[in-house]
């Protein structure tokens, strides 16, 4: 029997790798997820607005994340990263979770297709975003369109057991044992101030018949620049991408007639794509400062009346905002002729309210035109009766196709109302009931749709320009085909006392990598440590056993 007990023996040497591949591989590759790619995932994601303006500090004041991921509903939160879904998500809850709870960042999960949510739904997302917009947030606050990897680890994070609301110490060791959590993670070091940073606006020019000194003028104003939650995601299609294309529009129909001397009228048409709107109209102040201030070179020397474009689709409602009464026959009177005679669909009032000097910023763009010291006349035509109203200013202001008839027709109401007032149509006579802008002079329904698709589809934050942006470079280009004198200004920052800062990394990368909490490496440790012992008294007994059979 000793003979074979050597070959028993080197039989049983082998036994630990046996039971190595039979119990500690299965068991590590259950205790991690099915499926690789997993362990790891990378997404876009954009951060919450951060600015300053007038001294007033807004939004996220970090941008670095690298924390494990907690729902919102967990009962620990301090130094997590919450992740959570839009429609999960109140302003009380997030200012529990930040201010109370002590959350390190959070994660919002954004739907991908809002064309199916609820008008109630809608609204319930656009106050949350109204409401986060007036905090100062200490801590990174990122937004992401949720994909179906996303909706994994989202679930992932919601169902897992973790340590810290285990209710039992066994409870804890089951969780650890069968889940696995997420770190979340942000490289990009902390935002900080865009230096020099310049607001740029563009200014073209169709000069009318006579002595351009002695001319009326009538300006066309509009800020091309979004705001929202996250300007990354701010495209502003209805706000204020219709007010864009209505003045490119606006620009081309009169290029047309003006290119005929014999139908130029005596006045000048000022157009101006300002910059800066979502901060308090930055480039419509700096552009009347560098006009207003220099006679001999400024354009809006002898101004008859302002109009201001901004968000004039989507609806019925048209009303034009005015700061004081207009006078008689200003364009303000002319339409409501028109609306009477040819846009009976149009529901168009005029609101007059006075400008609330203790607000710190301006309602409307026209009150800038209305603050300067020479009181140009001025309004703002919008079909926002308010400008608080929900809707505007907002990441949901998405592409829809559908408001651009409503969009087409609202154009050539305003283009009826202008060209009736310079050319004096009415008092001329000319047929009221008789368009002028039909036939080959009609509003360009491809040019409108074209210009919509394009804007629909790109971000407009204020913080995401500088002076070569190509957009820009674009929108000069496209303003340069129809008018003459096309000009850039740029509005900078005061460097002792800055009007308004932006800060840099609106968007990024995070990383969510699947680990286990620490406490595993414990129990792991535990679990080794068992087994190496549990094998050797296996051992010495077997040694013990075999020397009695021998």
């Amino acid at each position: 029997m000793l003979e074979n007990a050597s070959d028993f023996l080197e039989l049983f040497k082998s036994f630990p790798v046996s039971i190595s591949v039979l119990l500690v591989v299965p068991i590590a590759l259950l205790s991690g997820h099915g499926s690789p790619v997993m362990a790891a995932h990378e997404f876009p994601v954009f951060r919450m607005q951060q600015f300053d303006l007038q001294q007033t500090l807004k939004g996220s004041r970090s941008s670095l994340v690298n924390m494990e991921a907690r729902p919102l509903t967990a009962d620990m939160l301090t130094r997590r990263c919450v992740v959570t879904r839009l429609s999960d998500l109140t302003i009380e809850r997030f200012k529990e979770a930040i201010q109370t709870l002590g959350a390190g960042a959070m994660l919002i999960l954004l739907p991908k297709n809002t064309s199916l949510t609820s008008l109630e739904q809608m609204q319930e997302w656009q106050q949350l975003e109204r409401d986060l917009l007036t905090l100062e947030v200490p801590v990174a606050v990122y937004f992401a369109y949720e994909d179906k990897e996303l909706a994994e680890i989202y679930e992932d994070i919601k169902t897992a057991i973790n340590t810290d609301q285990a209710g039992s110490a066994f409870e804890a060791l089951l969780g650890v044992a069968s889940t696995s959590g997420h770190q979340m993670v942000v490289n990009v070091g902390e935002a900080k101030e865009i230096k020099d940073i310049t607001i740029t606006s563009l200014q073209g020019r169709l000069a009318g018949m006579g002595v351009d000194e002695q001319l009326p003028t009538i300006g066309v104003v509009t800020h091309y620049d979004t705001f929202g939650v996250a300007p990354s995601l701010a495209f502003g299609s209805d706000d204020n991408g219709s007010g864009v294309v209505a003045l490119l529009e606006l620009a081309r129909l009169f290029s047309r007639l003006y290119a005929d001397s014999r139908m130029q009228a005596k006045y000048n048409l000022v157009f101006f794509l300002s910059g800066g709107g979502k901060f308090n109209y930055q480039g419509t102040k700096r552009w009347l400062e560098e006009n207003l201030d220099n006679p001999e070179t400024s354009v809006l020397s002898e101004v008859d009346f302002v109009l201001c474009l901004d968000s004039i689709s989507n609806t019925d409602n048209l009303f034009l905002h005015v700061s004081k009464p207009p006078k008689e026959g200003t364009p303000a009177f002319e339409l409501v002729k028109v609306a009477e005679a040819f846009f009976k669909e149009i529901n168009f009032s005029m609101i007059h309210k006075k400008i609330n000097l203790a607000e710190e910023t301006l309602s409307w763009e026209h009150e800038r035109f209305s603050l300067h010291t020479q009181r140009l006349p001025a309004g703002t035509l919008s079909h926002y009766a308010e400008p608080t109203v929900l809707g505007r200013s907002s990441i949901f202001d998405v592409r829809n196709a559908h408001s651009d008839q409503k969009l087409e027709r609202n154009i050539g109401f305003i283009a009826e109302v202008l060209v009736r007032h310079i050319f004096n149509l009415t008092t001329k006579g000319y047929p009221r009931n008789m368009k002028v802008f039909s036939g080959s002079m009609a509003i360009d329904s491809h040019f409108v749709k074209t210009w919509m698709d394009y804007l629909g589809g790109q971000a407009r934050g204020a913080q995401l320009f500088n002076k070569n942006h190509p957009f820009l470079s674009g929108l000069e280009q496209s303003l340069a085909k129809f008018v003459k004198e096309v000009k850039k200004f740029s509005a900078k920052a005061d460097r002792r006392d800055p009007e308004f800062m932006f800060y840099d990394k609106p968007e990024t990368t995070m990383f969510a990598y699947r680990v286990k909490p620490a406490i595993f490496d414990l129990f792991l440790a535990v679990g080794i440590a068992s087994y190496l012992g549990l094998f050797y008294l296996a051992v010495m007994v077997s040694l013990k056993l075999i020397k009695t059979l021998c």
